[in-house]
C-alpha cells in the first residue's frame, strides 16, 4: 500500500500550510501558503518547493487566508496543470487576495531596487495571479468529488471565514481504504456571522490546527463589550482608535459589532474608516454569498449588518493618507492584522505617539511581526525609518480571534477513535503541545510531524 501523509508548511509553525498527500501514483496537496512573519520567511517562499508541482494532480483549497492559498501562483509557475478544487466563496475571497499580494509584492521589489538591491524581483505578478484561476473549480459543501484517481474529496463547512471548509479525503488503493480529514483552520461556534464549524467526521486520520490549542478564548459577548468599552472610552478623551484589521472574516465581524454598540448607545458616535481595499471587496463578497452566513443575516437582505451612519470606505491611497490629519475622534480599521505591512502601519506611526490613542488588537499575532512586539510591551517600534515611542493604549481582545479555542478544538475532533491525530498549524512549544497531551491523554496516537517529514498511512 502506498498512502502517505508530508507536512511541507505549518509543521510545527502557524504559517505555510501546505500539506501533500500520495496514494498509488497519484498526489494531491491541502492548501499551499506563503509562509509569514519575518525576513526568513521571505527566503523560504523564495526557495521553491521540494517536490515537482508538475506532478501533483489537483490541490484542495481549504480557505482564502493567504498562508494557505498564497503560493498557487508560485505552483502554477512551476508546472502545475491539475485542478485547484475550492468552494465559490473560497475563489471569490482568494481572486482578492491573491491580486492584493501580487500587487504588494510589486511594490515592495519596486522599492528594494530603489535602495540598491539591483536583483530584488517578486516572487509572482499579477498575470500569474490571475493565471491561476484558469485551474479553479468550485465545490459545494457535501458534495463528493473526484479529486484523482483513487481520491475523493468531500468539503464541509469550517466556520472560520467566508467559504471556509474542512476536508474529507477518501483514499482507495487497491483493497486498502482510509478516511484522512485535514481541519484547515477551524471557527469557533456561536459567531453572529458565521455558521458554527461542522464536526469531524468518521476517519483514520485527523490533520488539525492547533493554533489555540493551550488555551481558551473569552466568550464572544464578553469581547464585543470589552471592545465597545475600549472605543467609548478612547473617543470620549478625543483620541483615535487603531484596529489593525485581518481583512477577510475579521474587519467584517469587528464592522457589524461597531454598528451594533454606535446604534445602541453603547459606543458615542463617531466616524468610522474601513481603509483596506481589500476588506471593502470582502464585504461585498459576503454579501454575494448568504448561503454561507448565519440564518438571522442570509435571510435578511434588507438589513445590511455592515452599514452604519457614518462609516466611509477609503479604498485610494489619497483618501488613506488623509485620515494621518485625524487628530482625535476617529475609529481606524486598516489592514494588515499583523501589522507586517499594509496601511495600519502609517495609522500606527501617527498614533501610537499619543496618549490619549488607543491601538486594539482583535487577532493571532505571530513571533516576530510588529502586532507582536507591540502586544508583548515594546516601549519604542521603527516604523519607516523612525523610532516611535508607544504611548498609545494597547488592547488585546482575542475573543474575535477567528481560530477555535482548546474546548472549540476538542469538540470539533470529537470522541471517536483515531487511527491517529496529525497536528499542525500551531507554535509546537505553546499550543500544539498542550493540545497534543490532551488528545494523547484520551488513548489517542498523537503526532507532530516534522517539515517534511513523511509518514506511511498504515
Amino acid at each position: 500500500m502506498a498512502m502517505s501523509l508530508t507536512c511541507h508548511g505549518a509543521a510545527g509553525e502557524v504559517t505555510g500550510s501546505c500539506h501533500l498527500v500520495a496514494c498509488g501514483e497519484h498526489q494531491v496537496l491541502i492548501d499551499c501558503g506563503l509562509f509569514q512573519g519575518d525576513r526568513g520567511s521571505e527566503a523560504r517562499n523564495a526557495a521553491g518547493f521540494v517536490f515537482d508541482p508538475g506532478r501533483i494532480d489537483a490541490v484542495l483549497l481549504t480557505h482564502a487566508h493567504l498562508d494557505h492559498c498564497g503560493r498557487l501562483p508560485l505552483l502554477v509557475r512551476n508546472g502545475f496543470n491539475g485542478k485547484i478544487f475550492a468552494t465559490a466563496a473560497t475563489i471569490e475571497l482568494a481572486r482578492i487576495v491573491l491580486l492584493d499580494a501580487a500587487t504588494l509584492q510589486a511594490e515592495e521589489a519596486a522599492r528594494d531596487r530603489m535602495r540598491g538591491e539591483a536583483t530584488a524581483r517578486p516572487l509572482y505578478d499579477v498575470d500569474d495571479a490571475l493565471h491561476t484561476f484558469d485551474f479553479f473549480h468550485a465545490i459545494d459543501y457535501g458534495s463528493a468529488v473526484s479529486v484523482a484517481t483513487g481520491m475523493t474529496a468531500r468539503f464541509a463547512d469550517a466556520g472560520h471565514i467566508l467559504g471556509s471548509a474542512s476536508i474529507a479525503l477518501e483514499l482507495v488503493d487497491g483493497a486498502i481504504a482510509r478516511t484522512i480529514v485535514f481541519s484547515g483552520d477551524i471557527g469557533n461556534p456561536g459567531r453572529p456571522l458565521l455558521r458554527d464549524p461542522v464536526p469531524a467526521p468518521e476517519a483514520d486520520y485527523v490533520v488539525m490546527e492547533s493554533t489555540y490549542g493551550d488555551r481558551e478564548h473569552r466568550s464572544f459577548a464578553a469581547s464585543v463589550d470589552e471592545l465597545h468599552g475600549a472605543l467609548d472610552d478612547t473617543l470620549r478623551r478625543r483620541g483615535n482608535v487603531v484596529i489593525p484589521t485581518f481583512a477577510l472574516e475579521r474587519a467584517q465581524e469587528v464592522l457589524h459589532s461597531v454598528a451594533k454598540g454606535m446604534r445602541s448607545g453603547r459606543v458615542m458616535p463617531a466616524p468610522v474608516f474601513l481603509d483596506s481595499p481589500m476588506a471593502i471587496s470582502a464585504t461585498e463578497v459576503f454579501r454575494r454569498h448568504p448561503e454561507c452566513l448565519r440564518e438571522p443575516v442570509s435571510t435578511a437582505p434588507e438589513h445590511d449588518p455592515f452599514q452604519m451612519p457614518g462609516l466611509h470606505l477609503t479604498r485610494s491611497t489619497a483618501e488613506s493618507m488623509a485620515l494621518n490629519t485625524i487628530h482625535a475622534g476617529a475609529v481606524i480599521l486598516a489592514g494588515a492584522g499583523m501589522c507586517n505591512g499594509g496601511r495600519v502601519r502609517h495609522h500606527l506611526a501617527h498614533n501610537l505617539w499619543s496618549a490619549r490613542s488607543s491601538v486594539v488588537f482583535v487577532g493571532f499575532a505571530a513571533a516576530g511581526t510588529l502586532a507582536r512586539r507591540i502586544i508583548d510591551g515594546a516601549r519604542n517600534v521603527t516604523l519607516f525609518g523612525q523610532e516611535v515611542p508607544v504611548r498609545a493604549q494597547v488592547w488585546t481582545i482575542n475573543g474575535f480571534s477567528a481560530h477555535a479555542d482548546k474546548p472549540a478544538l476538542l469538540r470539533w475532533l470529537g470522541a471517536r477513535p483515531r487511527r491517529r491525530v496529525f497536528l499542525v498549524h500551531g507554535e509546537k512549544e505553546r499550543g500544539m503541545r498542550a493540545l497534543a497531551a490532551i488528545v494523547a491523554a484520551t488513548g489517542r496516537r498523537c503526532h507532530m510531524p516534522a517539515a517534511g517529514e513523511r509518514v506511511v498511512l498504515d
